[in-house]
């Protein structure tokens, strides 16, 4: 009985050991979970401390430089205003010298008109003196002719009758051969003025404007990426800005970061830039350098072969390499929302296309047209007008000078002188105007397709009214129990004439009216 007691007593014990044990481990684990949450939950509040420190540090960075700018800009106003002062001083000194030679010349204008009375005296009294010579002659000349007639036994009239017959028969052939060269000047010169009447009439297309963009979105794969692309401390985004002269703008907009920036291609180089790096993975400075280097060569020669294509297109194989190079610089340049690349390929062909019909040079107006407006590849970089500024580089590499007046003439700096310079204005104008080619210019193409769906909707018995042929043609269909023939022919002229009258358009818009009579019969 002793030894079964004994042996439950043990068993016990062992069960209440590992019991004790079980409940230990059980503490300790709880104990190891507990500190390792404490020790996680601090780790997450230094990172969310850490992250409130930088962007608190960006805001005031941010705030730093709007007041460095704003002080700049005060400093440059105040500069300026001194320099107006000092301005009208100068023109004010420059008015009192040009007052003070006005008064000299008033002197002297008063002493000519005082030499000139005197000499208007003298020639009275010399007049007067003509005068009696005058009659004495006539005196003179009537007794001679009394004399010629007595002696000739003829008189004055029938002289002068004989003499006129002579100069008749003289003069008949003269005449004919006279009218003949007059019908050859008179035909070269319709055909000339013909030319001028053709040249004046197309210039007189207008165009609106619009303002160009100045900023691009890049995309990001996700919102992580703007804290890679600006860096610790914001090495990452001064880098960027600094190479490629190009605001960064990484705002709430979701996945996205704009570049702002006036120079187009400084703005092509700095999106290659940054899609690379997305696209790399490895954003820091050193890296950012090389692929800014990589993107640079790729624009340039982008550039190049761009230029040296828009050249091809026209014909124009002996263009200089710089020219050439500048010209494809307006790859990236737009001007109230047209490529103006494009544009200059066009007007070339549009110049290339008149000239041939008004039998001038066609190889010429291609080239003035593809460079009138190579100056805005420039115009951003150096001072004056792109007019000014591409026809300063064109004669600089060997341009002829009539493609320079050309390009001069094309925003009427200078007068037209010759067909080549209306015609690349002429060029210019219907390039610009056309519907599509600039952003407001669609808009008011949009507009004036509803005006004239409008004009015709207004008569009664219209059934419909389409604008077809991008606005350049009206057709009407009228209802044929309203409208006959005559009153349709009507209906057309009345419509041509309010659309004279209430709109303004480039070419001609033809007004059609169809009257349809359709007649139906069932066979059962």
């Amino acid at each position: 009985m002793f030894i079964f007691e004994y042996t439950d007593n043990k068993r016990n014990r062992k069960i209440n050991t590992i019991f004790i044990t079980l409940i230990a481990i059980l503490v300790v684990a709880c104990a190891l979970m507990t500190m390792l949450f404490v020790r996680q939950k601090a780790k997450v509040e230094v990172l969310e401390k850490n992250e409130q420190k930088y962007i608190n540090d960006f805001k005031e960075k941010e705030q730093f430089l709007k007041k460095e700018a704003l002080i700049s800009a005060k400093e440059q106003l105040h500069q300026e205003r001194m320099e107006l002062d000092e301005l009208i001083r100068d023109k004010n000194n420059e008015f009192d010298k040009i007052k003070l030679e006005i008064s000299k010349k008033q002197d002297e204008y008063d002493q000519k008109c005082s030499n000139i009375l005197k000499k208007e005296t003298m020639l009275d009294n010399k007049y007067r003196e003509i005068e009696q010579k005058e009659d004495y002659l006539a005196d003179t000349i009537a007794k001679q002719i009394t004399e010629l007639e007595r002696v000739a036994q003829m008189s004055r009239e029938e002289a002068k009758s004989e003499l006129l017959s002579q100069l008749k028969e003289e003069l008949a052939s003269e005449q004919i051969q006279l009218i003949r060269e007059n019908e050859m000047k008179i035909k070269e010169d319709a055909e000339e003025k013909a030319r001028e009447i053709l040249s004046q009439t197309m210039q007189k297309c207008a165009i609106e404007q619009v303002i160009e963009t100045s900023v691009c979105v890049v995309s990001l794969p996700s919102d992580e990426m703007k804290g890679r692309i600006i860096g610790r401390e914001g090495r990452n985004i001064r880098t960027l800005e600094t190479l490629t002269g190009v605001d960064l703008i990484i705002d709430d907009t979701p996945e996205a970061v704009v570049l702002s920036c006036f120079d187009p291609i400084r703005r092509e180089v700095a999106k290659l830039t940054i899609e690379k790096l997305i696209q790399d993975g490895r954003i820091h400075p050193v890296r950012i350098e090389e692929i800014y280097e990589k993107s640079l060569k790729e624009v340039e020669n982008k550039i190049k072969q761009e230029g040296e294509r828009a050249a091809v297109d026209l014909g124009i194989m002996n263009l200089n390499k710089e020219l050439s190079k500048t010209l494809g610089r307006l790859y990236y340049r737009t001007s109230f929302g047209q490529n103006v690349l494009k544009h200059s390929i066009e007007v070339g062909q549009i110049a290339g296309m008149l000239a041939s019909e008004l039998g001038s040079d066609v190889k010429l107006a291609k080239r003035a047209g593809l460079l009138h407006d190579i100056g805005k590849a420039v115009d951003q970089e150096q001072e004056g007008t792109h007019v000014q500024l591409g026809a300063d580089l064109c004669r600089r590499y060997g341009e002829k000078e009539v493609v320079v007046h050309a390009i001069e003439a094309h925003h009427d700096d200078v007068a037209c002188n010759t067909l080549t310079d209306a015609l690349v204005k002429i060029a210019d104008t219907i390039s610009a105007g056309r519907p599509g080619a600039r952003r407001d210019t669609l808009e008011i193409y949009i507009k004036r397709l509803k005006k004239l769906e409008e004009i015709a909707n207004s008569y009664e018995g219209i059934k419909q009214t389409f604008a077809v042929s991008a606005g350049r043609e009206v057709r009407v269909i009228v209802q044929p129990d309203v409208f006959d023939d005559i009153a349709s022919a009507k209906l057309a002229r009345d419509i041509a004439k309010r659309i004279e009258d209430e709109l303004e358009y480039p070419g001609q818009i033809r007004v059609t009216v169809v009257r349809e009579a359709r007649v139906v019969e069932v066979a059962k």
